[in-house]
């Protein structure tokens, strides 16, 4: 018997067990029961995920103030020191220098705080997106099991290219969020 025979006669149960396989899996997906949401439009219409935007909004802003105030004031230091140190004792001058490093450090410090890696900023966000994440989640779960589906992708994230739009569950998904939220914060009054 030749090498290469060999090699083709051990390779016929291969690819055969190979396409039992992809039929089984072809039969199994022709059965899966998918549906999709686009996220990005259910933050964008989500009235919680509004709110909570417009929350961060004016805490960064608040930041930003913040910072620039304590920019200002290095700045302010900084002028006085060039403009007053000819004329100050080296006392008074070394107390000005003083000064100066200690705004810059503590606006780096304030910089490095708020917007650093693990900074308040960054640890904000991921709270409220990690809430209305879950919210979100929860809701989703709720129409895949009321559907039966088994499967719901995000169309945001650019994997899907072709969807029928009968499966698309962001309507539904964006009305049970609001109407959950509105009972939510009718009971809270």
């Amino acid at each position: 018997m030749s090498p290469h025979r060999h090699r083709v006669t051990r390779l016929i149960p291969l690819l055969l067990a190979l396409v039992l396989a992809l039929a089984s899996v072809s039969a199994r997906a022709a059965d899966l029961r998918i549906g999709y949401v686009d996220s990005a439009r259910i933050f964008q219409d989500y009235k919680v995920a509004q709110e909570a935007q417009q929350r961060f909004d004016r805490q960064v802003q608040g930041w930003r103030d913040e910072a620039a105030e304590k920019e200002k004031n290095v700045g302010t230091l900084r002028a006085e020191v060039k403009d007053q140190s000819p004329i100050l004792s080296s006392a008074r001058r070394q107390e000005k220098e003083d000064a100066l490093q200690k705004a810059i450090s503590e606006y780096e410090q304030f910089i490095q705080d708020v917007w650093g890696p693990q900074g308040r900023a960054a640890q904000e966000n991921e709270r409220a997106t990690r809430e209305i994440v879950d919210q979100i989640r929860q809701v989703v779960e709720k129409f895949a099991n009321d559907k039966g589906l088994e499967l719901v992708l995000d169309s945001s994230a650019g994997g899907i290219i072709y969807a029928d739009p009968s499966l698309n569950l962001t309507g539904d998904v964006i009305n049970e969020l609001n109407t959950r939220a509105a009972r939510t914060s009718g009971a809270g009054r």
